[in-house]
C-alpha cells in the first residue's frame, strides 16, 4: 500500500528563499492559502490516527493553528508539508495520550441474535465514525495513489490501524501508505532508522493477523448495478429481493449501539421486526470511506442513518448504520429532513 509523497508545494521553501539565503517570510493571505492546500491530505492522515472525522478535523484545525503561529521559526530546512506532518503527528499523539481506542460493534462482542434488547446507546468516543472522502481524498490525482488513499480509509483497515499502539500507527500510515522513507519517519518521530523499521515490522504483524485489513474490490459496473438492486428492494422494503443481494454472512451494526448481527437470516428477520420502522425509507446516495453509502431517510422524512456498505463476491456483505444524525447529517451536507 504506497502513496506518492510528491507535492508541487514542497519547493516553496526554496522558491521563497532571498539572495543571501535568509527566508522570505510569506504575507498572511499567502501563508494561509499555502496551509490550506494541505487540509485534505493532513484531514486523512489525522482521521487513520484517531477514527474519527470530528477529532481528525480538530487536529487539523489545531496544525493549522500552530503552523500560522509558529511560522515565523520556520526556516525551511524541510519542506513545508514534511513540517505540517510533524506538527499533526504530535497533535494525534497527545490527542491519544490515555485514550480508549475506537471500534467498530464487531470489534467489542460477539454477534448478537434478533431478540437481543438493543441496549443503550454508548459515547460517541466508543467508535470508529465515517467520513466523507472528499473530508480525506484528493479529487484529482495519480489514479494508483488514489486507490491507495481510497483503500487505506476503510472502516475495516482504520479499524485495522486502532490495534496498534500510537507512534506505531504513525509509523505505518507515513511509511506504507504515504510512501515516506524510513529516514524521513525517523526525522520527524525524533528516533533512528532501526527504531522506525522495528515499529514497521511489528504494525505489519499485527495487521497481518487482522482478516478486516484485506483489501476491498473496486467498484466496478457489476457492483453499481447491484447497488441500484439494493436500493431498490430497500425502498420498496422487499425482504425477498434484499435477501438476494446480501451475502450469507453479511453484517448489520448501528452505532451508537454494540448490538449487531451476522448472517443474512437474522438480518432480514431484524427489518422483519426491531427494524420495521425502516419500511417506506429513502435513500440519498453517498461517499464515505472509500465506499458506497447512503443518508437514510424515514418515511416521514426525518433521517436515520448514515449507510456506509461494503461489497465483496458480487453480493453486499455488511450494512454500516450509524445513527448520530445530528452530527453526520451536517458532516456529509445532507438536509434535516427530506427534500425529494
Amino acid at each position: 500500500m504506497k502513496q506518492s509523497t510528491t507535492s508541487a508545494h514542497d519547493t516553496a521553501a526554496v522558491r521563497d528563499a532571498a539572495p543571501d539565503g535568509a527566508q522570505r517570510q510569506p504575507a498572511p493571505g499567502e501563508l494561509a492559502d499555502r496551509l490550506e492546500v494541505y487540509r485534505t491530505e493532513l484531514t486523512g492522515y489525522c482521521y487513520r490516527m484517531l477514527g474519527s472525522a470530528f477529532e481528525a478535523e480538530d487536529a487539523v484545525q489545531e496544525t493549522m493553528v500552530r503552523a500560522w503561529r509558529s511560522h515565523d521559526r520556520f526556516e525551511g530546512r524541510a519542506s513545508l508539508r514534511s513540517w505540517l506532518y510533524r506538527i499533526a503527528t504530535n497533535v494525534c499523539l497527545d490527542l491519544l495520550k490515555g485514550s480508549r481506542r475506537r471500534a467498530r460493534p464487531m470489534d467489542l462482542a460477539s454477534p448478537s441474535s434478533v431478540d437481543t434488547p438493543i441496549g443503550t446507546g454508548l459515547p460517541e468516543t466508543t467508535w470508529i465514525g465515517p467520513v466523507p472522502d472528499e473530508r480525506v481524498l484528493a479529487r484529482a490525482g495519480d489514479p494508483a495513489d488514489t486507490a491507495v488513499a481510497r483503500e487505506s480509509v476503510r472502516l475495516a483497515f482504520v479499524s485495522a490501524l486502532q490495534r496498534l499502539a500510537p507512534r506505531q500507527r504513525a509509523v505505518l500510515i507515513l511509511r506504507e501508505v504515504l510512501s515516506w522513507s524510513a529516514s524521513e519517519v525517523a526525522e520527524l518521530l525524533g528516533s533512528s532508522v532501526a527504531s522506525v523499521n522495528s515499529a514497521l515490522q511489528r504494525a505489519r504483524a499485527t495487521l497481518a493477523a487482522s482478516a478486516d485489513a484485506a483489501p476491498a474490490e473496486p467498484l466496478d459496473e457489476a457492483q453499481q448495478a447491484l447497488l441500484n438492486r439494493y436500493v431498490d428492494a430497500f425502498e420498496r422494503f422487499d425482504m425477498a429481493a434484499l435477501t438476494a443481494v446480501l451475502h450469507e454472512d453479511s453484517t448489520l451494526s448501528m452505532p451508537p449501539y454494540e448490538l449487531w448481527l451476522r448472517g443474512r437470516a437474522d438480518v432480514i428477520a431484524w427489518m422483519r421486526g426491531p427494524g420495521c420502522g425502516c419500511e417506506g425509507s429513502r435513500l440519498v446516495p453517498l461517499s464515505a470511506n472509500g465506499m458506497p453509502a447512503f443518508g437514510q431517510y424515514r418515511a416521514d422524512g426525518k433521517p436515520w442513518a448514515i449507510q456506509v456498505v461494503e461489497i465483496a463476491g458480487g453480493r453486499i456483505t455488511a450494512l454500516n448504520s450509524f445513527l448520530d444524525t445530528e452530527r453526520l447529517f451536517p458532516l456529509f451536507g445532507l438536509p434535516m429532513r427530506y427534500e425529494g
